[in-house]
């Protein structure tokens, strides 16, 4: 199998036009379901994420007890209550959820919302039922370590953006080598894996790509939510998933990359990273 690399070319001419008769909707509605009592800087992170990397409309879905947290948080996405138990997201909060499905063109669920059931039962559904692209990540990846069936079973684009922990947690990792690996599991789950870390390799089984970008800096709790942020956001403006993982790959080391040059790797946070994004998109 070929192994592809991106350049900023590259990402640059797989991003959509901005026509001048375009209008918010055009840019993506997409679904994040994020945070929990004591995570509350993913959900803002993620969302912050997919709204720099071009999302028009960002919904943001998050326990009850941090909404008032996350709509101080965040001025420009559309943050909602969800019910909740023990300060995570409750099996009740299906209702809302599956009203708002319809309408989204792209999902992310996972970034800080904790293990439990109804984590569980919210991931499960949300594959089961959605017919847009889902980004699965963090907590959500956890839950569904021992319930890999429902990723088998999805009939629709599903990307997993598993750390080395949590792909050996998913039973991923053989030995082979990580290409050998990622290539092996997107085949076995019928996913789009994006096995971060040093070259993170983003590959559906049949092709594959490994990302040149990135630095040690970039390695702080809350950079992997920005990447999936921004993902779902390339996802809502309506790349093609397997690009649209790769593209974000790229995006996401690029502005570590230029925070690493303009602030040093030791001091450089993912907030950071969310500020330059729209200096390598222009």
């Amino acid at each position: 199998m070929e192994i592809q690399k991106l350049s900023h070319a590259s990402v640059l001419e797989l991003l959509p036009d901005r026509h001048p008769e375009a209008h918010k909707g055009d840019f993506g509605k997409i679904l994040l379901l994020c945070g929990s009592e004591g995570f509350t800087g993913a959900a803002a992170l993620a969302a912050m994420g997919a709204l720099r990397s071009g999302a028009g409309l960002v919904y943001l879905g998050v326990p009850r007890s941090i909404y008032a947290i996350e709509a101080v948080k965040l001025t420009e996405a559309i943050v909602f209550p969800l019910p909740e138990e023990d300060g995570k997201l409750s099996a009740a909060a299906l209702a809302p959820i599956l009203r708002r499905l319809p309408q989204m063109d792209a999902v992310l669920i996972g970034p800080g919302l904790g293990q439990s059931e109804g984590t569980l039962a919210v991931t499960r559904e949300v594959l089961e039922e959605a017919t847009c692209p889902v980004v699965v990540d963090a907590d959500s990846i956890n839950v569904l370590a021992a319930h890999k069936d429902i990723l088998r079973e999805r009939r629709h684009s599903t990307i997993l953006t598993p750390h080395a922990g949590e792909f050996r947690r998913l039973g991923g990792q053989t030995g082979q080598g990580r290409v050998s690996d990622a290539v092996a599991f997107a085949r076995d789950t019928g996913c789009i894996l994006v096995l971060k870390g040093h070259e993170t390799v983003i590959t559906d089984g049949e092709e594959c790509y490994v990302n040149p970008t990135g630095n040690p800096g970039m390695a702080v709790g809350g950079s992997g939510d920005v990447l999936s942020g921004i993902i779902v956001s390339l996802l809502g403006q309506k790349l093609p998933p397997l690009q649209a993982a790769a593209c974000g790959c790229w995006l996401h080391g690029a502005a570590g990359d230029i925070c690493a040059g303009e602030i040093g790797q030791y001091g450089m946070l993912p907030s950071d990273m969310v500020e330059v994004l729209p200096r390598l998109m222009k």
